[in-house]
């Protein structure tokens, strides 16, 4: 039997995260083909040094961490990155498209839009985010705060 992660197999592992990972270099990135090959970098980095993990959630944790790290990696080694947004020109969605809110959320500037992401999309706490991205909670707070403003400046949010 190979090596387990949590419990998990390595295949378990990469069904059970795929989402949440690509969508973190996504939402970091924001191009499909950077965003295949951190995500690809994440689980091999898994896979290589074979960490050990308390629970699901250390696992997840440190998944979406390495993600966040190969992001940073790959946009300092790669210069020309090019955001989809200037390359699309995306426009915002029509009115009975606004329930879905990721046009606004790829607007905002990479650390509020990973903080916001990790809060409401993987709800992850405070705590957790801030041992991801290695920030003190209350300063996840804060990025938080000032994301959920710009996200209602971008989507039009009538400010409550």
């Amino acid at each position: 039997m190979g090596r387990l992660y949590a419990g998990l197999s390595y295949e378990q592992v990469v069904r059970k995260y795929a989402r949440s990972v690509s969508s973190a270099c996504l939402m970091r990135l924001q191009n499909w083909a950077d965003a295949e090959d951190c995500f690809q970098n994440t689980f091999l980095k898994l896979y290589q040094k074979s960490p050990d993990f308390q629970d699901d959630s250390h696992l997840k944790a440190w998944l979406l961490r390495v993600a966040i790290n190969e992001c940073k990696n790959y946009i300092r080694d790669n210069r020309r990155h090019l955001s989809l947004d200037t390359a699309l020109e995306i426009p915002a969605p029509s009115s009975e498209d606004n329930a879905d809110l990721s046009w606004a959320l790829m607007k905002l500037e990479p650390e509020p839009r990973e903080v916001v992401y990790l809060y409401y999309v993987e709800r992850m706490k405070i705590s957790e985010i801030a041992s991801v991205l290695g920030k003190k909670p209350n300063t996840v707070k804060t990025i938080l705060h000032r994301g959920r403003k710009k996200l209602k400046e971008i989507y039009g949010g009538d400010g409550r």
